[in-house]
């Protein structure tokens, strides 16, 4: 074998082992790097994807706040009047007794059993009788009933809708056990109803003509001496 073979194939060798080792370089910076390109394009998926899940829970959030300003200014809008007795009568029984049976009346197209229920005529924790009660008859009724989920919250709608003022006080709510789709049900509202004109009286404010005279604007007057 010549001497130039000897190089020249002494060079061939060198040159394939430097192929051989760019192409084990290769695949191994190619097995560093796909990795690393994926891992970063599923991070930037996953933050398209979140960004968009934000944007549809800000705008779903935005809905329910515009909701609840839309409530609020028909709340404040809505001025509901007071009942007017029909048969006139001026105590409170009497009086209510021709407005609770609009709320019967709701009670039964809904379908809804009462259990019992209490009367408390013209409570002394009320505002209206601790402020006004002159004007108004005030009615405190706490009632147990029975109903299912439809027909307790349609029976909330109406007397959310009622036309005269009244006032839910409170709500208990408890799943019947042997059956959890019947609620029993809890409920304590105020029922208002306007006095009859005639019969307010007003409570005149004290004015120095009619308060009464202290010692200082008592007339100096003399006892008369026994004769």
């Amino acid at each position: 074998m010549s001497e130039d073979y000897k190089v020249y194939l002494q060079k061939f060798k060198i040159a394939v082992a430097i192929f051989v080792g760019s192409i084990a370089l290769f695949v191994f910076l190619v097995s560093k790097i796909v990795p690393e390109i994926q891992r970063i394009t599923n991070i930037q998926n996953d933050y398209k994807s979140q960004t968009a899940a934000l944007a549809d829970a800000e705008r779903k959030l935005q809905g329910l706040k515009d909701n609840i300003e839309a409530k609020r200014i028909e709340n404040e809008n809505m001025v509901k009047a007071f009942f007017k007795p029909i048969n006139g009568g001026t105590d409170t029984e009497s009086v209510i007794s021709d407005e609770f049976g609009e709320i019967l009346q709701i009670i039964r197209e809904n379908k809804i059993k009462t259990r019992s229920i209490q009367y408390d005529y013209d409570p002394q924790d009320d505002n209206f009788v601790k402020n006004v009660g002159n004007k108004y008859h005030v009615c405190r009724i706490t009632a147990e009933m029975i109903a299912n989920y439809s027909s307790f919250a349609n029976f909330l709608r109406e007397l959310y809708k009622h036309e005269h003022f009244l006032e839910i006080s409170k709500i208990e709510i408890l799943p019947y056990q042997k059956n959890k789709k019947i609620l029993l049900v809890n409920l304590q509202i105020k029922l208002y109803a306007q006095r009859d004109p005639s019969s307010v009286t007003e409570t005149p404010t004290p004015t120095p003509e009619n308060q009464p005279a202290g010692p200082e604007q008592m007339p100096n007057i003399a006892p008369e001496m026994p004769q």
